[in-house]
């Protein structure tokens, strides 16, 4: 029993000094070297059709947007009843 809790202790603070490298290290968490990029694929995605502004564009419209709680949901309660 006492060889798990050293287990756990190391296991513990591993992910915490991890974690605590990642929050100081003011770099944001990025993607491998060995993603598409590194099998020579030089296109982009098939959502932009080519064109890599679409996604920019795509991504400041959702940030602008405001979204109102009903249209993240209904009322399932009252759904297909007359009132």
């Amino acid at each position: 029993m006492g060889t798990f809790f050293l287990v756990l202790a190391i296991v513990v603070l591993l992910v915490a000094g991890m974690s605590v490298g990642v929050i100081f290290g003011g770099k944001p968490i990025s993607g491998t070297c060995g993603g598409i990029g590194a099998l020579g694929i030089s296109s982009s995605c098939d959502i932009c059709g080519g064109n890599t502004q679409k996604c920019d564009e795509e991504n400041q419209r959702v940030a602008s947007a405001t979204v109102t709680s009903e249209e993240l949901a209904y009322d399932a309660t009252t759904s297909g009843r007359k009132r």
